[in-house]
């Protein structure tokens, strides 16, 4: 198995081309345009939510900060500005923020890994990208996740978010998992142990070591992260075997 690695020149790149088209989007949506792909959301609720985030993180990643920091609505605190403009406002501070940020330095994050500040640039690439998709969708023109961004996420979702305990639905699932991103030349094989997930190295599995896949999904590396932040369906997607385990890759 490969795994594509970024580094905080790629995630800050990722920023400046997936910020933009967010807000191109949402600019050309009414506010109260439902999210189709967010079950209850509106364009302007997408916004502010992105804006929210963008305006805690910028709070503390870059602060040495290393317990969890307070979460604060600042997105939210000005009368009078419409959500796009909070996100401007956000985006740019973060983007101020992650332009000086060490990645190696201090910083708290929610995952079962090193506390440093690299974790949220990356983080917050693969929130745009997949938020993007949303508001692009709400005006019916979304685009995939550009392939290597794409591949980097999935891999974020199996070695950060599963790990930590988000799934969308909480249960218990045994065996492994083959994905393969059919344009990014990669793939993955994730192991579901009850509530447990170890990502596998198959450089490293052992001849004893029981690693066939019970289940095997392909597609595009968009398209599988995109069915991993349940935005499609894995029946879009090429799958064989056990198809029950998928729902144990979903983290919304």
């Amino acid at each position: 198995m490969s795994r594509l690695q970024g580094s905080k020149d790629f995630w800050i790149g990722a920023l400046r081309a997936e910020g933009p088209a967010f807000a191109a989007a949402v600019a050309e949506a009414p506010p109260e345009t439902p999210v189709l792909s967010c079950p209850g959301w509106t364009v302007n609720d997408l916004t502010l939510h992105l804006a929210r985030i963008y305006h805690w993180v910028s709070s503390f990643a870059g602060s040495g900060l290393t317990t969890r920091p307070e979460r604060q609505d600042q997105a939210e605190a000005e009368a009078g500005v419409s959500a796009l403009q909070l996100w401007r406002q956000g985006y740019d501070q973060l983007m101020t923020v992650f332009d000086g940020l060490d990645p190696e330095a201090s910083a708290w994050n929610w995952a079962p890994q090193p506390k440093k500040a690299g974790f949220w640039p990356r983080r917050m690439a693969h929130e745009t990208a997949v938020h993007r998709w949303d508001a692009q969708l709400a005006i019916a023109a979304g685009e995939p996740v550009e392939a290597k961004l794409a591949a980097d996420g999935v891999s974020e979702v199996l070695d950060t978010f599963l790990p930590a305990g988000r799934r969308r639905t909480p249960g218990e699932w045994h065996g492994v998992v083959q994905l393969t991103a059919t344009d990014a030349a990669q793939e993955w094989y994730l192991r579901l142990r009850g509530e447990g997930v170890a990502l596998l190295d198959t450089a490293t599995i052992f001849d004893h070591d029981d690693h066939h896949a019970r289940a095997q999904v392909s597609g595009t590396a968009s398209d599988l992260l995109l069915a991993l932040w349940g935005r499609v369906s894995f029946e879009t997607l090429d799958v064989a075997g056990d198809r029950a385990l998928l729902d144990g890759l979903r983290t919304r």
